[in-house]
């Protein structure tokens, strides 16, 4: 059923009833902005001149799509948008609501507006979850503007949602909060009459700890303290041990800027290379919940699949390059399976170093100057003057000959002869061995053994 306006339902209790009501309220709720101002991050929508700016401030009819992971302030902009502009705010779930209260919805805000020209903020949560006939049942109200829509998703919308009310919506896009970011609502948190009022504080380590578990997530953030703050005895501080046993996570001790941050990841890419993929996961696991950034772990896979596999396994970079899009596609904490799928590809791959040692023993050539001028056959011939200069000359078009490969030379004199690339026997690899062979036997001009 559809919820409205919170302060509707607030006239229906007197003021102890009230209190009440928000003393039950979880943390997150009862610290819900009021107001823009005291929105915390994405910067990058609410500077002056965005289009929610806008929506507030000169009190402008659009619809909106916001799309980010859990935590980021979804839902409290849509509630705040509603407040500035003392717009009804009536809140459909696409978990448990249907067209019917959708319709219901509609037609309220349509009376609403017919009535008293009061307009209606509609915020669908989990935007995503509705199917297409659902999601057809908003378009009337978003195309003749009898509610203002905000819908909120977590995943891509331009693949779960129809194309007619993305083009009737502006997209847009939530950050997972910063530490910092995380740290100032925490702290507002402890200290706001809304909050907790003083009557808890938390020592540096167990905040430090709680930023960690929050991953981005500002209302994980708020439950973890919430809990925290139900278990700790009363005159003590929240630290880490009180905070380990209040959301039943242990403390990683990991430094993201410091030993820990250089050893794990060390000891992760060279258990991969070892191929123990088990030691791998341990390691994979130590940085997630540490709160390591996925999108650093990501990058090493990538760097590793073609430093230590190679040829060996071409489809290990393939399996790499997913998993970091997955990571930006989906985050965590689903994105740890798409992550520990690459580990275990590569962990499990044959390996080789053949692609890093064939570049770095080229680059190092280079860099000691055998960089002789290009063979002049090899050279543009397009424009007017190249032929007489004998560029392109005698050049041989290698699909004019069979298998696509003729005896031509095309290093230049100084490298002439020089084999970066050595592949191994190992894998896929040894197959690209017999293919190269091959090859260089015929560019030489001598026949394959």
């Amino acid at each position: 059923m559809a919820r409205v306006n919170p302060e509707q339902a607030e006239s229906l209790f007197d003021e102890p009833a009230e209190q009440a009501h928000r003393a039950q309220e979880p943390l997150a709720v009862r610290m819900r902005p009021r107001g823009l101002d005291e929105v915390v991050g994405q910067e990058h929508l609410l500077g002056s001149g965005t289009p929610i700016r806008q929506l507030v401030d000169r009190d402008v009819a659009m619809s909106l799509l916001l799309w980010g992971p859990p935590g980021t302030g979804k839902t409290t902009l849509a509630y705040v948008v509603s407040r500035a502009t003392e717009r009804r705010f009536v809140e459909i779930s696409a978990v448990s609501d249907g067209v019917k209260q959708v319709r219901a919805a509609i037609d309220q805000a349509k009376r609403e507006l017919g009535m008293s020209g009061r307009q209606t903020v509609m915020f669908v949560d989990e935007v995503h979850r509705f199917n297409k006939a659902q999601q057809d049942a908003l378009l009337p109200a978003v195309e003749n503007r009898w509610v203002s829509f905000i819908g909120a998703t977590t995943e891509n919308p331009f693949f779960s949602v129809i194309s007619p009310l993305l083009s009737r919506s502006l997209l847009l896009t939530l950050e997972p909060l910063a530490d910092e970011a995380l740290r100032q609502v925490v702290r507002r948190a402890l200290t706001d009459e809304r909050g907790l009022a003083g009557r808890s504080e938390l020592d540096e380590a167990a905040e430090d700890h709680l930023v960690r578990l929050a991953g981005g997530d500002a209302r994980r953030a708020l439950t973890y303290l919430e809990a925290a703050a139900y278990v700790v005895p009363d005159g003590r501080p929240i630290d880490v041990e009180i905070l380990e046993k209040a959301v039943d996570r242990a403390a990683v001790r990991y430094d993201r800027e410091g030993d820990q941050h250089y050893d794990v990841i060390s000891a992760f890419i060279k258990s991969i290379r070892g191929s123990d993929a088990d030691a791998a996961l341990h390691y994979l696991a130590r940085m997630i919940e540490a709160g390591e950034d996925p999108r650093f772990i990501a990058r090493r896979l990538i760097v590793h699949a073609s430093e230590d596999i190679g040829m060996a396994d071409p489809s290990a970079l393939q399996a790499a390059s997913a998993a970091a899009h997955a990571v930006e596609f989906v985050g965590l904490p689903e994105a740890r399976i798409n992550l520990a799928q690459a580990v275990i590809h590569l962990s499990l791959a044959p390996k080789s170093n053949a692609v890093i040692t064939a570049i770095d023993e080229a680059i190092g050539d280079v860099r000691r100057g055998l960089v002789g001028p290009v063979p002049a056959h090899l050279r543009d011939a397009h424009y007017k003057g190249a032929g007489t200069l004998g560029h392109g000359k005698e050049y041989k078009y290698a699909h004019d000959h069979p298998g696509g490969v003729v005896e031509q030379q095309y290093a230049p004199d100084v490298v002439r002869g020089r084999q970066y690339y050595r592949p191994t026997r190992h894998g896929a690899e040894a197959r690209f061995s017999e293919v190269l062979e091959r090859i260089r036997a015929v560019l030489a001009g001598r026949r394959a053994g």
